[in-house]
């Protein structure tokens, strides 16, 4: 099938290196990436394992944490009381 095709610059810049490096021609290079292209699109992605966050015990809280603003004065040094 012959069609007419726009790329863009950094993607026919990326074509002619692979080109070059594989001694192929365009034609082939162009594609052997759509054939990639297509089956990396169609095939469903892997299952991954739920990212957990360990947690762990710090202790009693140093300073209060319930009132924002003397937390805050505290962290920065202000004397607030």
């Amino acid at each position: 099938m012959r069609t007419t095709l726009t790329i863009d610059d950094d993607i026919a810049a990326e074509l002619d290196r692979l080109r070059r490096v594989r001694d192929a021609s365009l034609r082939d290079v162009v594609n052997d990436a759509l054939r990639r292209g297509l089956r990396e699109m169609t095939t469903r992605p892997k299952k991954r394992a739920p990212f957990r966050t360990r947690s762990f015990n710090m202790g009693e809280p140093r300073i209060p944490i319930d009132n924002v603003a003397e937390a805050l004065a505290y962290a920065e040094g202000e004397d607030f009381k």
